[in-house]
């Protein structure tokens, strides 16, 4: 039998937050079936980005990114949650009193804002877009209003300047330059 250590038992603990708030979003009870294309679209993203974010974690072997990720993630949840059953906001198709913030959003602008931290702008660019999409699609669906979709960026965003670093691939750094006669060796270890 495999050992779980803490690693382990985080990932887990990721993937059963990201698959209740798929389940969540899911639930037949609240979602009319003429739910559109777009509101759909919007569900998956909400598993597909953290999923992906996560998963490339592993597939790269950046056990602190993996971390990192975990704990800004479980610090969203947690925010998210605790706004949503202690305002009460009314969504604006009068399905149920949990609107504020919008968790869709504040899941996926989490993943893309980590991205953005760790990885580089560049490699965030088309997890922004996907973000984008998916609050825009809240919106649509007449789940949220603009400010809860703002509130849910924020709180995602906002959790990475807590628990996300600048991914460090190379720990160590020889560098040589000359001119005018003179020669410099330098040496850096990043830890």
């Amino acid at each position: 039998m495999p050992e779980f250590n803490s690693r382990r038992w985080a990932v887990i603990l990721v993937f059963w937050l990201i698959s209740c708030q798929f389940i969540i979003a899911q639930d037949t009870s609240e979602t009319p079936p003429e739910v559109g294309t777009t509101q759909k679209v919007g569900d998956v993203i909400l598993f597909a980005l953290p999923a992906a974010t996560l998963g490339t974690t592993f597939i790269i072997g950046d056990k602190k990114g993996t971390w990192q990720f975990t704990k800004g993630l479980l610090l969203t949840e947690a925010v998210t949650f605790g706004l949503k059953f202690g305002i009460n906001k009314r969504r604006p198709d009068m399905s149920n009193d949990n609107s504020f913030p919008s968790g869709h959003t504040s899941t996926v602008f989490h993943s893309a804002g980590f991205i953005h931290r760790h990885y580089g702008f560049k490699y965030s660019i088309p997890a922004y877009a996907l973000a984008g999409f998916t609050a825009a699609s809240r919106i649509d669906s007449k789940k949220h209003d603009i400010l809860d979709v703002l509130a849910g960026a924020a709180i995602g965003l906002g959790s990475n300047l807590l628990f996300t670093t600048e991914y460090q691939q190379e720990h160590m750094e020889l560098t040589f330059s000359s001119g005018d006669g003179q020669y410099l060796l330098g040496y850096t270890y990043k830890f």
